[in-house]
């Protein structure tokens, strides 16, 4: 039977690029998104390239959903090798202006969503003693970035979940890794980046902010070469817990363990053009 892959978010963007690679090397893909009309496009390909796939529209914060979309993959395939967990909401805010309503959707899809599509391959795996739970985190899921609190946030606590599991299911001959993006060359960022109303004390250094933030997106890597990367390190025997996409991440990962507080601070409003 072919390996098989499960991927959250596979819709559009380094989901959608990552299924296409794998299902090129023979995997059977399956994964869901919300959005109908790229799931559907991305059907046509999967099945331009062949093979035996499961996509579904569905949306991660439907736990019950999720937990049905396990079992089917699971009844259909009889074992899941690789579990990517890559759906993500992004917030865009100074903190002061979040709408908390709206910051609590976020966690609702970037922390339960994303635990609720690991718990429905978990079982299965430590039944196994086999497998792979792969998590798409972010830079700032552990160097927070300003005016991204919310995200930032879901972020962090994704990530420290993980790492805390990590420690229970690793006997079980389960390999988790966390993949820690900085920016991609696609629509996320354009998707909620959005001035404060006129009168906002933050509104000037936001737009500083968004016009920084859309200079490097111009320079980060695609979806195709974020993907390929992804691959290498799902691939490893044993893939490194923290894992960034770029030299220049880790290099700044790196540092930010090192330095003192003030000159973290000092290099993050330089690079982001945000001095007040």
């Amino acid at each position: 039977m072919n390996p098989v892959i499960v991927i959250s978010g596979l819709a559009d963007g380094m989901g959608r690029e990552v299924a296409l690679l794998y299902a090129k090397k023979g995997y059977s893909i399956c994964g869901f998104d919300i959005d109908k009309k790229r799931i559907e496009s991305l059907q046509k390909e999967l099945k331009g390239i062949g093979g035996e796939h499961l996509i579904s529209v569905l949306d991660i914060t439907d736990i019950k959903g999720v937990k049905k979309f396990g079992d089917d993959v699971l009844k259909k395939f009889k074992k899941v090798d690789i579990v990517l967990s890559n759906v993500g909401n992004g917030f865009f805010s100074p903190f002061e202006e979040v709408d908390l309503k709206a910051a609590m959707k976020s966690f609702e899809v970037n922390v339960i969503g994303a635990l609720a599509f690991i718990q429905a391959f978990l079982p299965s795996m430590r039944e196994r003693r086999k497998g792979k739970i792969i998590v798409m985190s972010s830079l700032v899921g552990r160097i927070p970035f300003p005016f991204e609190s919310i995200y930032t946030g879901t972020k962090f606590a994704l990530s420290g979940i993980i790492e805390s599991m990590n420690y229970e299911v690793s006997p079980f001959g389960i390999k988790v890794a966390i993949i820690e993006p900085a920016q991609v060359a696609t629509s996320f960022a354009a998707k909620i980046h959005k001035l404060p109303p006129a009168g906002s004390p933050y509104r000037e250094r936001v737009k500083r902010f968004i016009d920084r933030d859309n200079e490097l997106i111009k320079t980060a890597p695609s979806p195709l070469a974020a993907a390929k990367t992804i691959m290498k390190i799902i691939e490893k025997k044993t893939p490194p817990f923290f894992n960034q996409l770029l030299f220049a991440d880790s290099f700044l990962m790196s540092i930010n363990r090192f330095l003192p507080r003030k000159v973290k601070d000092f290099i993050l409003v330089s690079y982001m053009h945000i001095k007040a």
